[in-house]
């Protein structure tokens, strides 16, 4: 069998760098790297805990790949509940995991991503955070070469489930329901990001009501960005009726923002974060349940190791109007 100590002599470097290599240590030029990478291919190298892994039949580890949300610390919770989801119910099943954030993979291809959760000894991936820019995880679950489950993304196939939401009917629903309630016509609707398999959804849900309603829509992008919410609403909200918000986090920079105009418009937002309930002004969102879709996605993630086929899930949510009652405890 070779030896890691084979690579480092037909690489040319001490066993430390390839070591280094293999736990994708930050400090090594790219050149030592591809270098490393090329002789652990042509050697056929696989890295002792994988060794480990096969030799023994131990059943493999799970991987949460989460792209962390770092332009404000208003909406942690969101990925705060998806962890704490997960790991209960990983728990439960007595699943093996690991925590992956999208950082720690950036610029690598689906080659190198593959070797580095192969050597982790990783069956199964949760990939929260994903969007049509994402090429080489797309690449990676087309590859087949993990059982995967995505949330909040449309991908499925053999051993690829998705788990979310209807975002398209939830969209619907509470913008309909703001509208209804305010009998407006002209509507703001800011939207999420550009790419976002989410947003396109949420718009999709927004085109519904405008061949229902008949609405004079503006669909402006908001990057899922309090600050950027505020801009659009002082720019484009004083000849609307309502402003419709794919976030509570924009709804909240909107409704800042009509204040400061000294003007009223009806806002609504989605995801029922718990900010939602300390702003002053009742809204109705969407509460989507994220430690509930987290665990569900352990679950599905758990049937495709245990022989299970892709598929695609979808959970239900609620529409509300958060208030400090609710969030208090």
């Amino acid at each position: 069998m070779v030896s890691i100590k084979d690579v480092a002599k037909h690489a040319g470097v001490a066993i430390s760098t390839v070591s280094k290599v293999l736990n994708n240590y930050p400090n090594i030029s790219e050149e030592t790297r591809i270098r490393v990478q090329r002789s652990i291919e042509e050697l056929n190298f696989v890295p002792n805990a994988v060794a480990a892994a096969l030799s023994s039949k131990q059943s493999g580890r799970v991987a949460i790949l989460i792209n962390l949300i770092t332009q404000t610390q208003a909406i942690d919770e969101i990925d705060m509940q998806y962890l704490s989801g997960a790991m209960q119910e990983a728990m439960e099943l007595n699943m093996d995991v690991i925590t992956v954030f999208f950082s720690m993979i950036k610029n690598k291809t689906v080659e190198e991503i593959t070797r580095y959760f192969k050597s982790q000894n990783i069956e199964g991936i949760i990939i929260y955070g994903i969007s049509k820019d994402d090429k080489v995880l797309q690449q990676l679950i087309s590859s087949m070469e993990f059982k995967i489950v995505v949330v909040d993304a449309p991908l499925v196939n053999a051993k690829t489930s998705a788990v979310w939401i209807n975002h398209r009917k939830a969209q619907y629903d509470v913008a309909k329901k703001t509208i209804l309630e305010n009998k407006g016509k002209k509507v703001l609707y800011i939207a999420g990001k550009n790419n976002g398999y989410v947003s396109e959804e949420r718009i999709l849900g927004m085109q519904d009501l405008v061949k229902e309603l008949g609405l004079n829509l503006t669909i402006k992008n908001g990057e899922f960005s309090e600050l950027i919410a505020r801009k659009l609403t002082f720019s484009f909200a004083k000849s609307k009726d309502i402003v419709v918000c794919a976030s509570d986090l924009m709804a909240i920079g909107a409704m800042k923002a009509l204040i400061e105009m000294d003007i009223f418009r009806p806002v609504c937002g989605f995801d029922g974060i718990t900010l939602m309930g300390y702003v002053g002004k009742q809204m109705n969102t969407v509460r989507q349940n994220f430690s509930g879709v987290s665990k569900e996605a352990v679950k599905e993630l758990y049937q495709l190791l245990n022989g299970g086929i892709g598929r695609n899930v979808v959970l239900e949510h609620q529409l509300v109007r958060l208030e400090y009652e609710d969030i208090i405890c």
